[in-house]
């Protein structure tokens, strides 16, 4: 998966962009299950492919199923 695929299925699910560090670290912040979430995105592009640890810490902490991330 590509981080903007990633990115674009965080916004389809109500994160907004809450905080940017830089140009590589942006923070994503949403609502689910009644908790706030916070995501870590560390990308320097959006066409990079994201390594497979990284992208389960990235599911983890959105609070989403993983299914909603698969093509």
């Amino acid at each position: 998966m590509k981080f903007r695929d990633f990115i674009r299925t965080l916004l389809r699910h109500g994160f907004e962009l809450d905080r940017q560090s830089g140009t590589s670290h942006r923070v994503y912040k949403g609502r689910i299950g009644g908790r706030t979430r916070l995501v870590v995105v560390a990308c320097h592009s959006e066409n990079d492919d994201i390594k497979p640890g990284t992208l389960s810490s990235m599911i983890r902490q959105s609070g989403l199923p993983k299914r909603t991330f698969r093509g």
